[in-house]
């Protein structure tokens, strides 16, 4: 009964922290525009940087949207491991419902973004095995490709692989993972169109606001 309702609150508390984005909250308060109206629309890092180019507030948006969904997975975590021994799935429960929260937020009409930032904070927490596995395929995919999307669906379909092999705590922390990055892979669709007619954006260290 107890580890019910201490999923349901981390479950709450992670879907409406990880609704609040970054990306929207930066372009009204520092441009006073909706970075939904620019680039791909997609309210995100990448389109963020990709329209507002590499200043501060850019990569404080990248920061933000990390650490609104370590701070419930920690603490789910921690509390699962404390009183139930289960610190792996209640960080990969906490963390999908962190992402599930940041691609249908209730606060913008259930219209977010693509996840993969809230997918890699939670990675860390899960096994940072996992993680640092993930980061090597992210940065191998971006750097020869230059496809952001491409190198974040390499990284998210990885994950649940290298999971498996690391004898997780049990199998609903794989089945999670799993959920975790089916999720960001399909939320990734309208990429994956792009990228078959040759029109999907390079991602650049560079770019300057648009």
């Amino acid at each position: 009964m107890m580890m019910t309702i201490v999923l349901i609150i981390s479950g709450v508390a992670s879907y409406l922290l990880g609704g609040v984005n970054g990306a929207i909250l930066a372009s009204k308060l520092f441009h006073h525009e909706d970075i939904r109206q620019f680039g791909s629309k997609n309210p995100g890092f990448t389109n963020y940087k990709r329209v507002y180019g590499n200043g501060i507030v850019t990569w404080l948006v990248l920061v933000f949207d990390v650490a609104k969904t370590a701070l419930p997975v920690f603490l789910t975590a921690w509390v699962m491991e404390a009183y139930f021994g289960l610190w792996q799935f209640g960080a990969q429960f906490s963390g999908l419902c962190a992402m599930l929260g940041h691609c249908f937020p209730v606060w913008y009409k259930f219209k977010g973004g693509k996840g993969f930032l809230a997918g890699f904070a939670t990675i860390w927490f899960v096994d940072w095995r996992m993680a640092l596995v993930a980061v090597g395929v992210f940065f191998i995919v971006l750097f020869t490709s230059k496809y952001m999307s491409l190198a974040s669906c390499s990284a998210a379909l990885v994950c649940p692989i290298v999971l498996a092999f690391l004898h997780p705590q049990s199998i609903w922390v794989e089945l999670l993972a799993i959920a975790a990055a089916a999720l960001v892979i399909l939320r990734h669709h309208e990429n994956f169109a792009k990228l078959i007619k040759g029109t999907e954006s390079k991602f650049s260290l560079s770019s300057k606001k648009s």
